[in-house]
C-alpha cells in the first residue's frame, strides 16, 4: 500500500518576538512530525512542537548556508513523501521576500500538497517596535517593501533609483544594510533630499532590538560607529521623525538588560514572561530540576494513612504540586483530606493550594523560626501530628520549630531538588562575552548549584560585576555562605517581589 503524502505548511514565523506567532501557524507547529526552521525563527517557537517531531536547523545568515535552498526544497519534498507533515518556519511571512513562492511552486511541481501560513513581516513589525509606523496621515499614506540584497550598483539591475528618489513612499529595505551606503548613494544621486530622515532597526521585536537614526547624509558613518549588522532592515521616509515621539518598546524599564534564570526550567515561565514584559532578555540557565522522589513509598504510606493525622504543612509549591498529584495516581481526592487542617509557607504556596479548592488555615510568611511561631501561636498544637510533605533535603527549622511547640511531626519526601548542569557551557561562554548583567535566585539550591559550577577563586572572577538578585532572606544567607552578596533581596518573597526589586535596582541606577 502506497504512503500517502503529507503536508507542507509553509509558516510564517513572524519578526522575532514569540507572542507575533500566529494562533493558526502554532496549531501546525503542534501536529507537525517535522519541524524545518531558519536563521531569522525564533528557537523559543520549538517549545510548541510535540516531544516526537523531528527538529532540523536550515538556518541561512550572511553566506554561511547550513543547507542551499535546493537541498531545503528537496529535504521538503523527501519527508513529505514519507508521509510526515511538515511545518517549514520561515522569519517573518513565507511571501515577503522569504522565498516561500519558490518553495510553494516546487512543492507543487512534486505534487507535495502545502499551506501558506501568514506571519507578522519585519518590514512592518520592526519600524512599529521602534515607534516608526510605515503610514501616517501627515506624512505618507503609502510604503514600499525592497529587497537590500541586491547590488544596486550592478548594470542589470531592475532597481528603479530614480522612482523611489522621488516617490513620498516610506521606502523598508529588507536585509539591506551590507548595502546601505549604495543604498544612499543611489537616492541622493536620484535626487532624494540628503535632509531624508533614515532608521536602521537590528533584531526588531525582540530583546536585542537596537536601532540607530539619522539622514541619508549621517546614516552611513552613524550605522558604522554603532557597528551595526545584519539583521537589520532600513526605514527611509518622513515617518522615521515621529520615533523620538512613539518609541515605547526600548524605552521599557529593563530594556536590554541580560537577566540570568536559574529557577528549574518548568517554573521559570512566570519569572520569564513577567521580566520580559519590562524589556528583559531572559537567558533560561535551569540549575536545578524537580523530579518525583525515587523511593515514593513513603509518601504513598502518609497518603494512606491520613486518617491519623491533623495538619499538613506545605512549604512550596512544589510540595502541593507531587502531593496532589501522587493523591490523584492512588485513586483519591479531595474527600480524603477534609479532616486535615492546612498551613502554607509563603503566599504563593497558599494559592496553589487553593486551586485545589482548599483554603489555608494559617500562613506563616517565611520559614524564619519567628514567622512559623507568630502563625501557629493561636493554634492548640500541642500532641497533635502533623504531616510535612516536601524536598528530600530541606531546612530543619520548621520541624524543629513545630517539635518545640509540642507538634508530631512526620517529615516524607514528596519530591527532589536535582543538579541540573545542562546550560554550564552556555554560562560560560555567556559570562566570558560579558553578555550578562544579573543572575536572579528564587532558592537555596538555585544557589548552590549555580555556585558549584565554578570549582576555584579564579573561575569566580567572571562572577566580578554581575548583579545578583535574591528571592528572600534565606536564599540570601544561603548565597551570602557561597561567597555571593547579593544586591539586590526581594522584600515579598515571592517571583511579582523579585521582579519589583529588580526594577527598583535599576531605576535607581538610571536616576543616579
Amino acid at each position: 500500500m502506497a504512503i500517502k503524502t503529507g503536508k507542507v505548511f509553509l509558516i510564517g514565523a513572524g519578526p522575532g518576538d514569540p507572542g507575533l506567532l500566529t494562533i493558526k501557524a502554532k496549531e501546525c507547529i503542534e501536529t507537525a512530525d517535522v519541524v524545518v526552521y531558519d536563521y531569522l525563527a525564533s528557537p523559543l517557537l520549538l517549545k510548541y512542537a510535540k516531544k516526537e517531531a523531528e527538529i532540523i536547523y536550515v538556518g541561512k545568515k550572511g553566506g554561511d548556508h547550513t543547507l542551499t535552498q535546493d537541498k531545503i526544497n528537496l529535504l521538503l519534498i523527501e519527508k513529505a513523501k514519507q508521509g510526515l507533515d511538515v511545518a517549514r518556519l520561515k522569519g517573518g511571512d513565507p511571501f515577503v521576500f522569504g522565498r516561500g513562492g519558490e518553495e510553494a511552486q516546487m512543492l507543487l511541481g512534486q505534487s507535495v500538497p502545502y499551506e501558506v501560513i501568514p506571519g507578522v513581516t519585519s518590514a512592518i513589525a520592526a519600524p512599529a517596535y521602534a515607534g516608526i509606523p510605515v503610514t501616517h496621515r501627515d506624512h505618507t499614506s503609502f510604503v514600499s517593501f525592497i529587497t537590500g540584497h541586491e547590488d544596486p550598483t550592478k548594470e542589470d539591475t531592475g532597481m528603479q533609483w530614480d522612482v523611489f528618489a522621488k516617490s513620498n513612499a516610506t521606502l523598508v529595505f529588507l536585509m539591506g544594510v551590507k548595502n546601505l551606503e549604495n543604498i544612499v548613494n543611489n537616492l541622493v544621486k536620484n535626487g532624494k533630499p540628503s535632509d531624508t530622515p533614515v532608521a536602521l532597526v537590528r533584531w526588531g521585536t525582540t530583546p536585542k532590538q537596537q536601532t540607530v537614526t539619522g539622514t541619508l547624509e549621517t546614516i552611513v558613518d552613524r550605522v558604522r560607529e554603532a557597528k551595526l549588522k545584519s539583521p537589520s532592515i532600513i526605514i527611509i521616509g518622513h515617518v522615521v521623525s515621529l520615533r523620538d515621539e512613539l518609541a515605547w518598546f526600548d524605552n521599557r524599564p529593563l530594556f536590554g538588560k541580560k537577566i540570568v534564570i536559574t529557577r528549574a526550567r518548568a517554573q521559570a515561565s512566570d519569572l520569564v514572561s513577567r521580566l520580559s514584559k519590562l524589556g528583559a532578555s531572559c537567558i533560561e540557565i535551569p540549575t536545578i530540576e524537580i523530579s518525583p522522589p525515587r523511593d515514593i513509598k513513603p509518601l504513598q504510606q502518609s497518603i494512606e494513612n491520613l486518617n491519623h493525622y491533623d495538619w499538613i504543612v506545605f512549604t512550596s509549591v512544589n510540595g502541593v504540586k507531587y502531593f496532589f498529584d501522587t493523591l490523584a495516581e492512588m485513586g483519591k481526592d479531595v474527600r480524603a483530606l477534609g479532616h486535615l487542617k492546612f498551613a502554607c509557607i509563603g503566599p504563593v504556596t497558599k494559592d496553589r493550594l487553593k486551586d485545589h479548592g482548599i483554603v489555608s488555615d494559617i500562613l506563616p510568611e517565611t520559614y524564619r523560626a519567628e514567622s512559623v511561631v507568630q502563625a501557629f501561636s493561636n493554634v492548640d498544637i500541642q500532641n497533635k501530628r502533623v504531616l510535612l510533605p516536601r524536598a528530600k533535603v530541606a531546612r530543619t527549622i520548621l520541624p524543629e520549630e513545630l517539635t518545640k511547640m509540642g507538634a508530631l511531626v512526620d517529615e516524607v519526601t514528596a519530591y527532589e531538588t536535582n543538579l541540573n548542569a545542562e546550560g554550564k557551557i552556555e554560562l560560560m561562554e555567556l559570562l566570558k562575552n560579558h553578555e550578562i548583567d544579573a543572575v536572579t535566585f528564587t532558592s537555596s539550591s538555585t544557589v548552590s548549584n549555580f555556585m558549584s559550577f565554578f570549582q576555584s577563586e579564579d573561575e569566580k572572577k567572571v562572577l566580578d560585576g554581575l548583579v545578583f538578585a535574591s528571592i528572600g532572606p534565606i536564599t540570601s544567607d544561603t548565597a551570602r555562605s557561597l561567597g555571593i552578596e547579593p544586591d539586590i533581596e526581594a522584600k515579598e518573597f515571592t517571583i511579582q517581589g523579585l521582579v519589583d526589586s529588580l526594577l527598583n535596582h535599576y531605576e535607581s541606577r538610571q536616576h543616579k
